[in-house]
């Protein structure tokens, strides 16, 4: 059982760390050639559902980048809650489900 919880938080911590690197990319595109400013956003929704709407959304108020994307700054707190309640009904009831 043991093993069990340190693979899924391997995995947040991965796809948290994975969609920091992922936003600071598509910020430095935009920074490059100001034609890229709104592409990558299904990625980082994308990304937010698979765990990392928390990294996603700390990152873009450290860089203040997308800040006045609504569809982020709407739809990334509201997956981040998703993704909590998630997380806490999966260590409760000890990473098993049963079929009921």
């Amino acid at each position: 059982m043991l093993m069990l919880y340190i693979v899924f938080g391997t995995y947040l911590i991965a796809v948290n760390v994975y969609s920091v690197m992922l936003l600071l990319s598509i910020r430095n595109e935009a920074l490059m050639d100001e034609d890229k400013l709104n592409s990558g956003d299904g990625k980082l929704l994308l990304s937010a559902i698979l765990g990392g709407a928390i990294g996603i959304y700390v990152t873009m108020f450290i860089t203040k980048f997308k800040l006045k994307n609504m569809l982020l700054m709407i739809l990334l707190p509201v997956i981040a809650v998703i993704n909590v309640w998630f997380c806490v009904a999966a260590f409760r009831s000890g990473l098993t489900y049963v079929a009921v």
